[in-house]
Parts: structure tokens; sequence; C-alpha cells
């Protein structure tokens, strides 16, 4: 669906926004690089520097020198990703929503991503072109999806105006689409056309980095250069099947220069020469190493597979730095973010015949343990680095934990709206450019795969080998708590501080008295989320804690905001008005009502609660995202959930914005009795 027409208002409607965006003549593009499977220690500036300093020739290196650069003249981030898996991850990312509440979870590939707000119509609505280029893998499947042969949605669905790349996720394992390697030939779409035929010698990392080259210049050249545009740039390198370019980069970078787009079949882009799968970055070509430890004793060369790796990750850098180039020849880099990150920790997997790929070799997972499928820090933990010249100061670091999901948030405000309310991440601008107040959350994760932790010798003992099964993970300031093998919501977390313990060595819930912390874990872990069928776990039928109060007073205290948005957004700035209310109705439509209470739940059970609008609402309970009357929603209609509670206090929270002089009709059913008028059981704190 496109909502530039339908909200052409929106121009107007800014000058309210309390956002300090709101106020600039004109809004940034953004461009957002996500890489397939690249460790937190690949880079160089995050760990692989750190080997090559070191100079131990047992210990091989790879070098990032355009990424480090983007750094020292931008930001890194301690971020990390929703998922330590692609599919679950980049449904995260694009729908804003952490992996308790996202419909893309566990190892749910080519699941259609839910119709609702994602990175792509947000950004429409405020103004922007968007585009999408490389692996998207979230179309729709008959595997999870009635109608997944349809291909429900395909990012033109899911508010990109243009698409080009793999569509499906199995697609993204071969990197020369026409010739099909190692996996077979593959079907590349320009929006819903399979052009893969025009593509001989076209490697994908090659190919989707020239067509973003082609959009960048086509919007700032052409009738497009009046508005902004976002971009996201999914690479399907470094994942899967570890194949080399054709050829060596092409010299030069940016406008002139580099991987250039020449839109002629069978020779499509000005790298689509020589010989596929066929060049070793000289670097590499000959490169040897210590393998036994002893100087004494010849160095021998580097296998095969880590060559093919380390071109890729190199290939990757120049891609980056092609783009970060062109920016700067188009006089738009200073009004420009570049956000370079990857969508989960190193893979083990090379898909060469015979030729494993161990990420120790290099260290991909940094200083931490674990890779992509663990929940330990070194397959969730990303190398993330953020360029906007002018804005974020040059060598600027990052400390407090973000997790990817934050993007959304971030982007709203920069284009100068909030965040929508069913987006469970907070905007990172104040910490990027060093203004405003930042609002932390939690980090959190969850997932599940019927594997094991790798049997490395450079991870702690007690996580070689581990089984994983049901996992979840919660990082509150530096302590990080994780659970593998999850049986039942009683189980205690393994808890760690990750500044002292990046290895998740010592686990504090062995040393100290931690159930006081531990009975807080538990609830977090149950207040964040909401069961989903498809993706089932131990605890969704477990009681969710309430929570302890002071002196109590009858009804909502409700707020009135200003909503200069065309979603329900979350309130930045003061409130209008506050005062106390027995009920949910408002007087007027012109402004977002919250109404915050507390819920008394007279016994422990199972409980539904119902909503119908005349407008918009959308309701959490905790955290929990209950009900959602925001996206699509047909006006007055009744939307239902349910939740196990224990018996007590629950902070509620329904976000309305209302037709005039209309009442919500909010409505619970608890202890057999049906339609109870919820408010009856509304309490606040008194002021």
């Amino acid at each position: 669906m496109h909502f530039k027409k339908a909200f052409s208002i929106l121009s107007i409607l800014l000058c309210f926004s309390s956002s300090l965006w709101a106020q600039q003549s004109s809004k940034p593009n953004i461009i957002f690089i996500l890489t397939d499977d690249l460790g937190y220690g690949d880079v160089g500036v995050f760990f692989q520097n750190q080997r090559r300093l070191a100079n131990d020739r047992s210990t091989p290196w790879t070098l990032t020198p355009h990424l480090d650069q983007m750094a020292a003249r931008g930001a890194v981030l301690e971020q990390y990703s929703a998922a330590p898996v692609c599919a679950p991850s980049r449904g995260s990312i694009l729908s804003g929503r952490s992996q308790g509440h996202a419909n893309v979870r566990d190892n749910q590939f080519d699941k259609a991503l839910e119709d609702n707000y994602t990175l792509g119509n947000v950004m429409q609505m405020a103004g922007y072109e968007t585009a999408a280029i490389g692996k998207w893998g979230l179309q729709g499947s008959k595997k999870f999806d009635k109608n997944g042969a349809d291909w429900p949605a395909v990012p033109t669905n899911r508010g990109f105006d243009s698409y080009y790349g793999y569509m499906r996720h199995v697609d993204g394992h071969e990197h020369y689409p026409k010739e099909g390697l190692y996996r077979g030939k593959k079907e590349v779409y320009e929006n819903d056309k399979d052009v893969s035929e025009d593509l001989d010698k076209c490697y994908t990392g090659d190919l989707f980095t020239a067509r973003a080259k082609k959009f960048i210049v086509e919007h700032t050249k052409g009738k497009g250069k009046s508005e902004p545009f976002m971009m996201y740039l999914a690479y399907d390198t470094p994942h899967a099947v570890i194949e080399l370019p054709t050829s060596a980069y092409p010299e030069g970078f940016g406008l002139d220069g580099g991987l250039q787009w020449l839109g002629k079949a069978h020779h499509m882009i000005n790298s689509a020469k020589g010989t596929p799968d066929s060049y070793y970055h000289p670097d590499y070509a000959n490169a040897t190493y210590d393998d036994d430890g002893l100087p004494s004793t010849p160095e021998v060369a580097w296998p095969d597979v880590y060559k093919r790796y380390a071109t890729v990750t190199r290939r990757i850098d120049n891609q980056v730095h092609d783009i970060i180039s062109l920016l700067k020849d188009l006089g738009i880099d200073d009004n420009t973010l570049v956000v370079f990150t990857s969508d989960n920790g190193p893979s083990k997997e090379s898909y060469l015949k015979g030729e494993p790929y161990h990420p120790t070799f290099f260290g991909g997972s940094g200083p931490f343990d674990g890779i992509k499928r663990d929940v330990w820090e070194g397959g969730v933990r990303e190398p993330t680095i953020a360029l906007w010249p002018g804005h974020i100061q040059a060598g600027t670091v990052i400390s407090q934990p973000s997790i990817s999901y934050d993007w959304m948030a971030t982007f709203t405000e920069m284009a100068g709206l909030p965040k929508p309310v069913v987006s469970d991440g907070t905007s990172l601008l104040p910490l990027l450019i060093g203004e405003g107040d930042y609002q932390s959350h939690p980090i959190y994760v969850e997932y599940f795969q019927n594997g094991r932790t790798p049997d490395y010798d450079t991870f702690m003992p007690s996580h070689r080998g581990r089984t994983r099964n049901q996992m979840q993970m919660i990082r509150l300031g530096d302590t990080v708590a994780v659970r593998y093998d999850i049986q039942s919501a009683d189980d205690d977390f393994e808890i760690y501080d990750i500044r002292k313990d990046s290895h998740q060595n010592e686990n504090l819930a062995q040393t100290k008295d931690m159930q006081a912390f531990q009975k807080i874990l538990k609830a977090k872990a149950l207040q964040m989320r909401k069961a989903d069928t498809s993706a089932v776990r131990p605890y969704d039928e477990a009681l969710i804690p309430g929570v302890i109060a002071g002196k109590l007073k009858k009804g909502w205290l409700r707020s009135e905001y200003a909503n200069a948005s065309p979603w329900l957004g979350m309130p930045n700035g003061k409130a209008k008005q506050t005062k106390t209310s027995i009920d949910v109705s408002v007087e007027d439509g012109t402004n977002m009502h919250v109404f915050e209470g507390l819920l008394e739940v007279p016994e422990s059970g199972e409980y539904t609660f119902g909503l119908a609008v005349k407008g918009k609402a959308f309701l959490r309970l905790h955290e929990i995202a209950l009900i959602d009357e925001d996206y699509n929603y047909a006006s007055g209609t009744k939307k239902e959930g349910t939740l196990h509670l224990s018996k007590g206090l629950h902070p509620i929270r329904l976000y309305y914005l209302a037709e005039k002089g209309q009442k919500a009709e909010i409505e619970w059913s608890c202890l057999g009795q049906n339609g109870q008028d919820i408010s009856k059981a509304i309490y606040h704190e008194k002021l």
C-alpha cells in the first residue's frame, strides 16, 4: 500500500511535532546497510585490528580499512541483533518490534512480514521515497501462509516504492544467480519481474551495490531530488556459499569510479567480466600463518576457504566505501545518515564441498562466545557503525546498549515524527548527535533452535556443546541474563556482568544471592512479550506477575497530547493536560489521549480483553502489545487479546485517538463473567 497521497497534509502537521528535527527545512536521507552473517569480530575497528597489532602469526587477521575510516568519522554502537538468525532478525528490524512481538520468529524463513507499520511505509508517510535492494526472504510461503503462493508480503506491499534483489531466502545462498555455481540458478526480481536471465557473471554483492548507486544518482539528479530517500540495502554476503568476485574491484569509487550500473542485458554491471568465483584479494591470495604455534617451523598457507572469506569481507568494505564516496561526490553526504550493521553473529557454514568454515580462524565472534543461532554475545552482538558528517561527531563511541529494532524509532524521529506505539524500540538519535534525552529500555531476545553451541576451544568450557533449544537473553544496564534449553518459566537465568566478563564465564547467579534479581528477570521475561502459536514457548501460559504500588485512587490517569503523525505516536514532550477519569471517553477528536492505570486482577487465571473504538487505539498491559487498533483498523470493530495474569495489580495503557464525543468500549472477561467494564477495576497511584 502507498501512503504518500493519503497523507499529503503531513507537511502541515509537522509544525506541531515536538521532535527537534521538525524545525529543519530538509529531512536527512537514510541508508541502512545490512550484511548477512558478518560477525562482530570480522570488522577491523571492532576486533581485527587488535589481532593485527598483536602480530601473533598463529592468529590470522583481515583488514577493513574503509569501514574503520567510516567508524573514525562517525560513531560505533554497542548494538545487538533482534535474533541470532536472519529471518526473525530482519523481521524485527523492518517492523520495529522485538522477538516478543514480531510475527516472524525462530526459523520461519519466507514467512510473510506482518501487514503493519514497517520501515518502508512509515518513511513513505513521512514523505520519503523508499527503496529495498538485496535479500528479502519475508514475502510469504505456503509453509507458513495460506496464500503463500501469491507472495503477499513482497517489499512493494510493505512500504517500498521499488525493489531489486533476491525475494526468497534460499536464493541468497548463491551469489551468482544466473550461473548458479554451487546452489543452482536463482531468481533476482526487479519489483515483480524476474530479471535473472540478463545477469551474466553478476556477483550479487557488486550487483546490489551498483543498483544502490543507480538509485541514489537518479533520485538526487531526477524529479525526486526535492524529497528525501530511505534505502534498505540488504547484502547476502558473506553468508552461505563463500564465492569470490570475478575480478578486482573497479578502479576508483563514487560517481565516476567503482561499481557502475550499465543496464545492458548480459553485461549489467561493469564488474561482470572475467571468470566467476575466481578473484582473490592480493592481501590474502598468498597469505600464510603459523599453524602449529612454533616460529621455528615454516608457516603454511591459509586454507582456501579463509582466503575466500577475507576477500569477501574486503569486498564489502569496498562496496560500502563506494556508496559513501558517491554521497560525497553528489554533495549529499552531510544530509545522509548511513548505518552499517549485520543481521546476526558469524556462521560456521561455507556451503563449499569439503571446505568447512570456522569463525575461530579470524575470531569472528570477537571477544565473545557464541555464533549464529546462539544468544551468547557472539551470536547477537553486531558490528554497527553510523556516519552522518556534521551531525555525528567523529570518533563517537556509544556504550549505551541498543538493539536493531531501535532503528524505526530513530528514523521516524529524524523525519520529525514520533515512533508508532506498536514499536518496541527507542530512538537512538540523542545518542548519535549528543542532543536530547535518550529513553533506555531492556534488550530482549528469544529464539529456538535444536542444535548446540560449537565445541570451540576459544569458548568457555561451560558454553561448549551447550544444548540450545528454547533460549532467552535480557540485558539490563551492564547485566546480561541468559537462559538455554528452557523447560519452564521457573528456570533460573545465568547472570553476567558483561563489562567485566565479555566471555560470560563467571555466572553471578552461582556466586551471589540473586534470588531477588532472578524474580525481576523472570517477571520481565513474561511482561515484555506475547505468545505466538506459530512459535510455541514453554512459558507461554505462565502467569504474568503483577507489580507493587503505593497509595491508590480509583480511576484512570488521563493525559492528552498532540498527535502529529498518521499513526498513533508515542508521546514526546509535555502533555497538554493531565487529569483523572472514571471512563475512557473524550470530548474532542483532535488529540491523542493516553489512559494509564493499574488493573486489579482479583484471581490468577486466563483473562480475555476486548476493545472497540471509533478512531484508533492501542492497548498495552505491562509492555505487552495486547490489542492493536491502529494500522488498517476498521473503525468500531471489536478485537480481542488473551493473557494469563497473576492476582494483583498490572500496569495498563490505552493510546486513543477518538472521533469527537466517543467512548472506547474496553472490557474483560474474568471468573466466568463476560463483558465486564474494565474501568471498574482500574486504579492509579495518587499524584
